[in-house]
């Protein structure tokens, strides 16, 4: 009884240390280290921090798929949701999962160049394929599928990425902005690239943060087979390792090795498509002849600025103008000390990639969407507000922004 009582009084936490005669070789007073973890405690650990992503997944998942189907007109003879789902550059990427891609340029009547797929970068329509034939679904009801499970991956790493920045209330409103609230989330739930490009460029801002550097470097690797704006993600790891080099004041060759990877694949795939049709260019052309994007130091988007808030009439471009000056103005305040280099890097360069092209202006928005420093304003501040308070702002955001989406794939008639 003497020892069972000693026992609850001391607990564990002051029971004493063992000495070196029993053989403990530590310093006195070194505490003993916790027992490792058994692979149900890792797994019920993981599934803890993922939980609050999971359930912004599902939530903005669901609120978007029932404004697209009530706002479509399921069961009225058009386009189904899944239609919906694979609309525009889903049809080239669905295309070149089952077919692969065409053998060189492509021509319309007049015997212009016209777009092809080749635009396109590889590594979603591969991804696609490969859960087709694991699973047997249609090509493209896979490329959704695809689409929404790299959403899941992405949501969990930009919660860690930004819990490990500014904490879990301010990580907990991104992911909310990011899947719902910000106009044209829906191409996250699409057969687009965009879920993908954004999981693995956070990816390797989260290792980049944890100094995994090699691990940091694959993911640029795959981002840069994954959109042309992963240069944005090369450089942020080019960034972080500099800043890296320079604290150490020593030379280490992981840093350098995450940027040489981060910086192989984009260049690869341009120099294949050119390879394959005889013309080093070729991708920029194709680009061209078929989206009308080139670089042009934002001359385009200035004269969509001017031209539409002087005189348009029209709502979407009104809200595309509106809502692009917004989002800038937020990068803008983003750009402060306290602001971690590489995601503003990341952000910045996705934002000067976005508005510096030209292209479709409708476009723009859902272009921005990876883009992830200009929610970090805004998150702070509604995270500073009491729970009813945001709970409110996120939910109005959240409707608005699931609207914006449907709306652009229902009603509006160009491409998103």
């Amino acid at each position: 009884m003497r020892h069972s009582a000693t026992s609850a009084v001391c607990g564990p936490a002051t029971r004493p240390q063992p000495t070196a005669a029993e053989g403990d070789l530590r310093p006195p007073g070194t505490p003993l280290e916790s027992p490792p973890e058994s692979p149900s405690e890792k797994l019920r650990r993981y599934a803890r921090a993922a939980a609050p992503a999971l359930v912004v997944y599902g939530a903005s998942a669901a609120v978007h798929l029932v404004l697209l189907a009530l706002m479509a007109g399921a069961g009225s003879g058009g386009p189904g949701l899944l239609d919906r789902l694979l609309a525009w550059d889903g049809r080239h990427f669905t295309d070149i999962a089952a077919y692969g891609y065409p053998d060189g340029f492509t021509y319309g009547a007049d015997g212009k160049p016209t777009g092809n797929d080749l635009a396109f970068f590889p590594l979603f329509p591969l991804l696609s394929r490969a859960v087709h034939h694991l699973t047997g679904l249609d090509t493209g009801l896979a490329a959704v599928v695809t689409a929404h499970l790299a959403m899941i991956a992405a949501l969990v790493v930009v919660q860690q990425l930004m819990t490990r920045l500014y904490g879990r209330r301010t990580a907990l409103v991104v992911i909310v902005l990011l899947a719902a609230a910000q106009p044209m989330s829906i191409a996250f739930f699409m057969a687009y690239s965009e879920s993908l490009f954004l999981a693995l460029g956070a990816g390797a801002l989260l290792a980049v943060h944890r100094k995994a550097w090699l691990t940091a470097g694959a993911l640029g690797l795959l981002a840069g087979l994954t959109r042309p704006a992963a240069v944005s993600v090369a450089a942020a790891i080019a960034v972080a390792a500099a800043l890296h080099l320079y604290r150490e004041r020593r030379l280490s060759w992981r840093p350098p090795a995450a940027v040489a990877l981060a910086c192989v694949a984009t260049p690869a795939y341009l120099w294949w498509v050119g390879n394959r049709l005889h013309r080093l260019d070729a991708w920029f052309l194709i680009q061209e002849a078929g989206w009308g994007t080139h670089w042009d130091f934002g001359r385009a988007y200035v004269d969509f600025l001017r031209s539409t808030l002087a005189g348009s009439d029209g709502w979407v471009a009104v809200s595309t103008a509106v809502l692009t000056l917004g989002l800038l103005c937020a990068t803008v305040v983003a750009c402060r000390r306290t602001t971690w280099p590489p995601l503003l890097v990341h952000g910045c360069v996705v934002v000067a990639l976005t508005l510096g092209q030209s292209n479709f202006y409708h476009s723009k928005l859902r272009l921005l969407i990876p883009a992830l420093v200009f929610l970090v304003p805004l998150a702070r501040a509604i995270s500073r507000t009491s729970g009813r308070t945001a709970a409110l702002t996120l939910g109005a955001a959240a409707l608005f922004g699931c609207w914006y989406g449907a709306y652009m794939l229902t009603v509006w008639r160009y491409a998103i």
